[in-house]
């Protein structure tokens, strides 16, 4: 019988990093590291993962239902290799049958997408966590209103799959303006304050992290840390499917590219 898995919300670093080498590469020592000490933070062996990628949005939530993804190539200006970057993991057919399904019992409206391929949200972490791509892996799209509440019923709906083996995965960034990124003392300032007030509200009481989630963008910093919500809601999907289970920081750091602070969280059993 499989053990019931926890769910992660992932900063996933800038565009395809881990085919790249050099300075960008280095930026994300850290990240890496962390990144290749995930399996081991699972008792067992996931029969599949389920990444809910911020790279991917509709304006109602899309499953990918191919049995061989293809590449999608989301990031422009970055060397010329890394458009030939290939992810090998098979899909999950019948896996994507089953969360539409859930989906769809939830009331929310779903379909599933026979074409889409695997975008840099998903690849840029399971090349380090999984590099074999022997685990299958499907995507669920977020959702084009951001609407927090939503995304929280999705993990909710999703939730049962943990109990098959299935680790589901929010990829995003607890830091996401990208005018700001490489410029201006606001990022090092902005970043630390909504780091603060995240890692406060996700490992602090489950009965109250759900409220605040809800009002996100009420804490300090907020709209300065996310502009547009699209890498913060993927936080919302794994924490309604982990809803009343405790949040544990996995990866932080305060000098992401220079002056970012980032992190990382696990819900659930360690």
């Amino acid at each position: 019988m499989a053990t019931r898995l926890p769910t992660f919300y992932l900063s996933h670093g800038g565009g395809p990093w881990p085919y790249m080498g050099g300075e960008a590469r280095r930026h994300h020592a850290a990240l890496e590291a962390s990144l290749k000490e995930l399996p081991r933070q699972l008792e067992q062996r996931p029969e599949a993962i389920l990444m809910v990628s911020a790279h991917w949005e509709e304006r109602d939530w899309a499953v990918m239902a191919s049995a061989t993804p293809p590449m999608v190539y989301d990031f422009y200006g970055f060397p010329e290799e890394t458009y030939r970057a290939h992810y090998a993991a098979a899909g999950a057919p019948e896996l994507a049958k089953q969360a539409h399904e859930l989906i769809g019992r939830a009331g929310l409206a779903s379909h599933l997408d026979p074409a889409r391929g695997f975008d840099h949200g998903t690849y840029a972490l399971l090349a380090i966590a999984y590099p074999a791509a022997d685990v299958p892996v499907i995507q669920v799209s977020i959702r084009a209103d951001y609407d927090p509440s939503a995304h929280l019923a999705l993990g909710r709906a999703l939730a049962p799959l943990r109990e098959e083996g299935v680790l589901i995965i929010g990829s995003g960034s607890s830091y996401h303006n990208l005018r700001r990124f490489f410029r201006g003392e606001e990022r090092r300032q902005d970043s630390a304050r909504f780091d603060a007030w995240l890692r406060e509200t996700l490992t602090g009481s489950s009965d109250v992290r759900t409220a605040r989630l809800l009002r996100w963008d009420e804490a300090p910093a907020a709209r300065a840390s996310h502009p547009q919500e699209d890498h913060l809601v993927p936080l919302h999907v794994a924490v309604g499917a982990a809803e009343h289970e405790p949040g544990e920081v996995i990866y932080r750091q305060e000098d992401f590219f220079g002056a970012i602070t980032l992190s990382s969280y696990r819900f659930g059993p360690a």
